[in-house]
């Protein structure tokens, strides 16, 4: 017998467990034994929890194994990763290739990679010209050579103008990722000690970013003759009033630590730097690392992420690079690459979109480049996430899991004008992401 057919008489839907056409508490429902129906409820939450505990066992055994069985945990991965024990964070390491699969190396792997990091801030985050100006040091950083004016492109000032271009549009980027949720306001429980602490020569990138709007004045004179001198960060709102509490000395916030990894990634590829929309991309796998229960990661998870990210966009990068839009890795053809697909899916609804004109880099440009992580709350961005990397084809299937949003509102689709068409597109309905996984799924073993 199903659990939806209980022998009470009352037929309940799969949401929430509510009976169907009955807006009332359940246990009013007319011809309900509501007696009956909570133990079948606690039978039914004990079959899950037992379930759910052998899941949990299953990804046990596949992670003890000196050498992982990557075909087995992306078969386990595929259909979600638990949270407990910091599983899902250790097999995110694993599928983005940060990890190697043999566990004996692990720890001198993970040292080697931190200490990396740990060198790229001495490098990248230090603003030339600053001194240890409380330890009685000279200022022998500035020299005739090197000094704010000197028009020289290799001067190290130079780059530091250059790069804090960069940093502002980062800064005002991280500033509002996920704010609906206060976690990446929140100060994080391990603060990068090498920035903070006074007596090294470093500062943090939002100091900086204060700095430079500070100093980089907006002047303005009306026909009259008035000037007005108004700050940039103020004109561009980057500085909401009371939107962001400044936290207390020695502390930072979790998006200063997402903000210092995308600068660094930009500083290491001046091919790509930064684009809008990579904060997007690296928030969600920060937050699944600075959540991990496990202490001892959760203390890394600031390195990690950066590692876990950069081979996320090695295999991603080319669709934020606007000169590769027309090639066949380029953003323009995966776009097009959703309709090749639903054209051989579902021809209807494909001739439908056709005849409305509505192109694909309508709505598709935003899904792909994002990995959908502007589509949904962010704990179901995760659970498609745990789907996506565990896809030896990640991006194959992120295309399939793109028609299946499609085909999952043909029927609205195809009663709906332009309008009302853009508007579905662009703030998708659906937000049960199983039902669209399992379409994907669906279209991919009917292929």
């Amino acid at each position: 017998m199903q659990f939806s057919e209980v022998a009470t008489g009352c037929v309940l839907s799969n949401s929430y467990f509510r009976p169907k056409m009955w807006n009332g508490p359940i246990e009013k429902q007319p011809g309900c034994n509501f007696a009956k129906l909570r133990t079948v409820l606690l039978l039914d939450s004990s079959n899950m929890s037992r379930s759910y505990r052998i899941r949990i066992q299953d990804f046990k055994v596949a992670l003890s194994e000196e050498k992982l069985d990557l075909k087995v945990l992306r078969e386990l991965c595929f259909s979600g990763i638990p949270f407990e024990g910091g599983i899902r964070a250790l097999c995110w390491k694993v599928l983005l290739n940060y990890l190697p699969l043999d566990q004996m190396i692990w720890d001198s792997f993970l040292k080697k990679q931190r200490e990396v990091y740990s060198q790229f801030l001495k490098e990248m985050i230090i603003q030339p010209g600053i001194a240890k100006a409380n330890l009685g040091l000279s200022r022998e950083d500035v020299t005739m050579e090197d000094h704010p004016l000197n028009p020289n492109p290799d001067s190290k000032w130079n780059n530091y103008f250059r790069d804090n271009e960069v940093l502002l549009q980062i800064d005002k980027d991280v500033r509002r990722l996920y704010p609906d949720m206060a976690f990446f306001q929140r100060p994080t429980d391990y603060p990068c000690q090498l920035i903070l602490d006074p007596q090294n020569d470093y500062e943090t990138l939002r100091r900086r970013v204060e700095q430079t709007t500070l100093k980089a004045q907006t002047v303005d004179r009306n026909r009259s003759g008035v000037t007005n001198v108004s700050s940039p960060g103020k004109a561009l709102n980057l500085y909401p009033s009371n939107e962001y509490e400044v936290l207390p000395s020695g502390c930072e916030a979790h998006w200063e630590v997402v903000e210092r990894i995308l600068f660094i990634y930009a500083k290491l590829n001046p091919g790509i730097a930064y684009v809008q929309g990579m904060n997007e991309v690296v928030g969600p796998i920060y937050y699944t690392f600075a959540t991990d229960p496990n202490n001892e990661w959760k203390e890394h998870a600031e390195a990690d992420t950066f590692f876990c990210f950069t081979n996320l966009m090695s295999e991603n990068r080319d669709m934020f690079i606007k000169s590769l839009d027309d090639s066949q890795c380029g953003i323009t053809y995966k776009m097009e690459s959703v309709y090749s697909m639903l054209k051989e899916k579902d021809m209807d609804l494909y001739m439908k979109l056709q005849e409305q004109n509505i192109k694909p880099q309508y709505f598709t440009f935003r899904w792909l480049t994002l990995l959908l992580s502007q589509e949904f709350l962010l704990p179901d961005v995760i659970r498609i996430w745990d789907t996506l990397f565990s896809d030896q084809d990640r991006f194959d299937f992120l295309i399939l899991v793109c028609c299946a949003m499609l085909v999952l509102i043909r029927d609205q689709l195809l009663a709906g004008d332009f309008t009302v068409n853009m508007r579905l597109l662009q703030d998708y309905p659906i937000s049960d992401v199983h039902t669209i996984l399992a379409k994907a799924k669906e279209l991919q073993g009917g292929s």
